[in-house]
């Protein structure tokens, strides 16, 4: 495993190329943009999707110990009381005397300004929770907070899934959705916002089994990232020592990606031991255990969560695709072709039909190919027509977007009823029946 601190990659041009060809904006461009907040585009939008869905697949339908939950954004004051957010859900706070940017004390290297060199003042905690109000009237008694965690909709909706499912332990509720962190620094494009989405789970224990699944659950997400395609070399585990540990926490990893400024967290996977459960049942009266009929005793579950970024995830996965390669041109020169090698299940677009050109003739055989893969089932997911330029512009097109597959209907094909695959990374052509297509580019979206 590399120790080397930055992918080779160079950010600028994932930065350029997610804005050009759809991935990701700047949100509120035309007014000047709002400090790290981002829009995903069409592909960025299909490649989310294609990230959630592989996860929730693998974590939740998959396996027979796991049940999903949806849980409200905003939840009650006390919710966020019990489990200790209003008083620990802080970052030590520094603000340059001259230049007046503010800093995280704990990610600062000097006390002094990285911006100026100018003098910092005295750390003050900052609380990252964002403070709403529910109703007309703004005052302490309609104060509501943005979640910064989607962790404790699950727990306090334990009893729930408990009596409604029937689950014996161990199982796990799973959930996708939003958060929000009024973060003091923010930067490296989407990896540190103060609006992100997480997929998260929440897996209950027997007490004394914790340290087994902690483990199996820390294989298990590391094989997810490497079974879609993210280099060994770019991951590694990182164990949270003394002060790092959260208050709830027996014991935390990081799974860190290289990326082109260095290390980087994409996902935790932590023991958050009986912490939950115990302060939600003081709190609130309900009494949060699991009665185990084997030892004919009741017993507060422990916890094992693991956590992944989505948008830090998105990212990984964008920066591990991104590839450039010299190929030869027909005019016996070489070129640099820019491909994203997304793994089949990610790709935004799965298939791309190209007639050869726009050529009437073309265009009612290239139609009836593009509905009949759009519809036959075998591809699950995005399929794009595209007929503007020529055919070589389009495959460099289509190969700087990740499309695994492209087929192309040239004039053979209005005799022999035949198309032509074209695999993205190999760029082997084969051709084949188009009465045998879907069976064919189920096949090449498999691997």
């Amino acid at each position: 495993m590399s120790d080397s601190g930055a992918s080779s990659v160079d950010l600028e041009k994932i930065v350029s190329l997610a804005k050009r060809r759809g991935f990701i904006f700047q949100s509120s461009e035309i007014y000047g943009g709002l400090s790290s907040t981002w829009d995903y585009g069409p592909l960025g939008v299909e490649l989310k999707r294609n990230i959630k869905d592989s996860w929730w697949r693998t974590f939740v339908w998959e396996r027979d110990d796991m049940v999903g939950l949806d849980a409200s954004i905003l939840m009650h004051p006390d919710v966020w009381r019990a489990s200790g957010h209003i008083q620990n859900f802080s970052d030590p706070l520094v603000d340059c005397k001259e230049c007046r940017q503010r800093w995280r004390e704990d990610q600062l290297e000097k006390p002094e300004c990285p911006a100026c060199g100018g003098e910092l003042t005295d750390a003050r905690n900052f609380n990252l929770m964002f403070k709403t109000f529910i109703g007309p009237i703004e005052d302490d008694s309609s104060v509501a907070f943005l979640r910064p965690e989607t962790a404790q909709g699950i727990f306090v909706n334990f009893e729930n899934v408990l009596n409604s499912t029937r689950k014996k332990l161990p199982f796990g509720i799973a959930q996708i959705g939003k958060a929000f962190r009024n973060e003091i620094t923010t930067g490296n494009f989407i990896f540190r916002t103060r609006e992100f989405e997480i997929m998260e789970i929440e897996f209950f224990v027997k007490p004394g089994e914790d340290e087994e699944w902690h483990k199996r659950w820390l294989d298990d997400c590391m094989s997810w990232y490497t079974d879609l395609g993210v280099s060994p070399d770019r991951l590694r585990v990182r164990e949270h020592e003394g002060k790092e540990l959260a208050h709830y926490a027996k014991a935390t990893y990081d799974i860190e990606y290289q990326f082109p400024w260095g290390w980087g967290e994409i996902q935790g996977v932590a023991n958050r031991t009986d912490f939950d459960l115990k302060a939600h049942s003081k709190a609130s009266g309900t009494t949060l255990d699991y009665f185990d009929q084997e030892a004919n005793e009741r017993v507060v579950p422990y916890v094992i969560e693991p956590a992944a970024g989505v948008d830090r995830g998105l990212m990984a996965f964008l920066v591990d695709a991104y590839t450039e390669e010299e190929v030869a041109t027909s005019s016996d020169k070489t070129e640099t072709r820019v491909l994203l090698k997304f793994h089949p299940d990610l790709a935004p677009v799965k298939v791309a039909v190209l007639p050869l050109s726009r050529n009437e003739k073309l265009a009612p055989l290239a139609a009836e190919v593009y509905n009949m893969v759009r519809k036959s089932g075998a591809v699950n997911g995005f399929v794009q027509f595209d007929d503007a330029q020529s055919i070589g512009r389009r495959y460099r097109r289509q190969d700087e977007i990740g499309t695994p597959l492209c087929v192309t209907v040239d004039f053979d094909s209005l005799d022999d009823n035949a198309v032509t695959i074209r695999d993205r990374d190999t760029m082997n052509q084969v051709r084949v029946p188009i009465a045998d297509l879907s069976a064919e580019l189920a096949k090449g979206l498999s691997r």
